[in-house]
């Protein structure tokens, strides 16, 4: 589950780098706009399974500077899932990637918070992790 939600993080941090390149070089600057494109080509490849329990569902951008992944825990239900735990495992792996990893450095530059937000099989809420800028940032 980790590899794979470090690769999806990664794909969708090549969208936006993509966009942003493009951006900057042949339009006038728009950040939001990057971040809309960016989602739209990711949301091109959805739903996509991240592994066996994970879905990729879509990505959107939001109010505030906000990018958030949207996600489905296929085969839980809510009343099922340990929500502390799912937590304590999964917020560490999300800031390190969005702290470390190089093709995330576009984020970071434009202080945008990173929101990944899980649902069970039936659509119910189960827990959204927002990594903002004073997280992440060294």
């Amino acid at each position: 589950m980790k590899k794979a939600i470090i690769i999806i993080i990664s794909l969708a941090a090549f969208v936006l780098t993509y966009y942003a390149i493009q951006q900057i070089f042949f339009k006038e600057y728009s950040f939001n706009d990057v971040m809309i494109e960016a989602a739209n080509q990711l949301n091109e490849s959805c739903p996509l399974m991240v592994d066996e329990e994970t879905r990729l569902d879509n990505a959107e951008v939001l109010p505030d500077n906000i990018f958030q992944y949207n996600y489905t825990m296929v085969n839980s239900k809510k009343q099922e899932i340990n929500t502390a735990e799912l937590r304590n495992y999964l917020e560490p792996l999300l800031i390190n990637n969005v702290k470390t990893n190089p093709d995330l450095k576009i984020y970071r530059d434009n202080k945008v918070t990173m929101n990944y937000y899980y649902k069970d099989k039936f659509g119910e809420a189960v827990i959204k992790i927002s990594v903002s800028p004073d997280k992440y940032k060294y």
